[in-house]
């Protein structure tokens, strides 16, 4: 039998002291009964009586796939008694993601259903208060419900209203501060609002939270990227863009569509440490013909960055690049021509 790399983390919560009390009663008998004790977690390790939680710290090793599968079916049971919450698992060999699973409570209780409709609606255009509404219903049936919270600041943030998010986001965390989301939104608000040492403090968390496998990992890598060239860290920004450049993001990956924005800040910040060699190829990369058009940054100035990235590398083509950026409509780059002409 082959080992596979495990990772599993996460965190259900039960509304009351019956349903938690199901849930543990049930894990300890089938744990005996179905799996003949082939289950990574005991009872005692995972289940918290006094917080009626059922909480997993991340959890990295070697398994049989038949243990991974045992454990993850067990979990996935017990989430049906939870009213919040969730919980991943991946199955990795040699670097490829053999099983992915996201559990989270799925049931006939209100504060799930409304939940589930509330979280939906958010990729519904125009449905913004509708979602409002749901996840209010949710928060009412059960006043913890942090992923609820989050939800409805996400909605808010979409709206604009940057006070209504940072609260509910501030609430998300206060409830559970093991979920790497809230803190990503709440960032964001921090960025709106230029406060920069915040926000890298609320993403340094995220990125702690979540494992290299998750989109919101490298999300929080390029925010952060972002708030660090802000206040001149030039040598984390590098750090944090040059981690996200050499990411091979699969094509159902959302930050796979950034990778032209990071070559160029990328080489942004390397010209601004005096790699020169480094910033030049990184231009290249964000010029190259393939790649698509990066919004709100011209061509033109890329090219124009590229020439004077060959200039201080005492490079060929400075000349050539000035003209190509010229005719692409760079300002900058038609002076530069003149001057060096």
């Amino acid at each position: 039998m082959e080992l596979y790399k495990t990772i599993i983390q996460g965190k259900l919560l039960y509304s009351n002291a019956n349903s938690f009390a199901k849930a543990f009663k049930m894990y300890e008998l089938r744990v005996e009964t179905y799996y003949k004790n082939d289950i990574i977690f005991e009872a005692d390790d995972i289940f918290d009586e006094e917080k009626l939680t059922l909480e997993i710290p991340r959890l990295v090793r070697q398994l049989y796939d038949k243990t991974f599968k045992n454990t993850v079916t067990l979990l996935e049971y017990c989430s049906q008694f939870a009213i919040s919450g969730f919980v991943d698992a991946w199955l990795i060999q040699e670097g490829n993601i053999t099983m992915y699973k996201h559990l989270e409570p799925i049931s006939d209780k209100i504060a799930v259903k409304e939940y589930i409709k509330g979280r939906d609606l958010i990729n519904e255009e125009g449905k913004e208060q509708e979602a409002i509404d749901a996840l209010n219903k949710a928060i009412d049936k059960y006043d913890n419900h942090a992923m609820a919270y989050e939800r409805r600041a996400k909605v808010n943030f979409i709206l604009k209203k940057l006070h209504d998010a940072k609260r509910d986001y501030g609430k998300s965390i206060g409830i559970d501060d093991t979920n790497a989301r809230p803190f990503l939104g709440r960032a964001e608000v921090l960025i709106q609002e230029e406060n920069w040492a915040e926000a890298i403090e609320d993403l340094e968390r995220a990125i702690k939270l979540s494992v290299a496998l998750q989109p919101i990992y490298w999300h929080a890598r390029r925010l952060k990227s972002i708030c660090h060239m802000n206040v001149g860290e030039y040598d984390k920004a590098e750090f944090d863009l040059k981690l996200f450049t050499k990411r091979a993001f699969k094509e159902d990956n959302p930050n796979i569509k950034w990778l032209p924005w990071a070559y160029y800040q990328y080489a942004e910040v390397l010209m601004e440490l005096e790699k020169y060699d480094e910033a030049l190829e990184s231009y290249e990369k964000a010029s190259a013909d393939d790649i698509p058009a990066i919004k709100g940054i011209p061509k033109g100035r890329i090219i124009r960055k590229r020439a004077l990235a060959k200039k201080e590398l005492g490079k060929n083509g400075v000349l050539a690049d000035l003209k190509q950026a010229s005719e692409l409509g760079d300002k900058p780059a038609q002076k530069l021509l003149k001057e060096l002409s």
